[in-house]
């Protein structure tokens, strides 16, 4: 398993985002490094699959199901639910799938 975050410099939700998939992947007992790769405006925003700082990646694949196809890339923040943190719902749920 592959798990991703990535951020763009001085977001204020990449650290609790990495804690929060750091303690879940802790509490499910799963033996898997979180990778955190810095976007900048220069990088390939569709490659990475960016949709906003911070994103989740789980085996390359947004945590967020509705932003798995035709999502909206951008360098810019992102919100979960009006959260700037994905709740630990929706990162359990994409580890559990993967």
């Amino acid at each position: 398993m592959k798990i991703e975050v990535l951020y763009f410099r001085d977001c204020p939700n990449h650290a609790p985002t990495v804690e929060r998939v750091r303690q879940i992947v802790r509490r499910m007992q799963i033996s898997v490094n979180v990778r955190e790769i810095e976007v900048t405006p220069e990088c390939d925003l569709s490659k990475l699959k960016f949709v906003g700082s911070p994103t989740v990646l789980v085996n390359d694949e947004d945590i967020d199901p509705a932003c798995r196809h035709g999502a909206t890339y951008g360098f810019c923040c992102r919100t979960y639910d009006g959260n700037g943190v994905p709740p630990e719902s929706l990162i359990e749920i994409a580890l559990r799938d993967h």
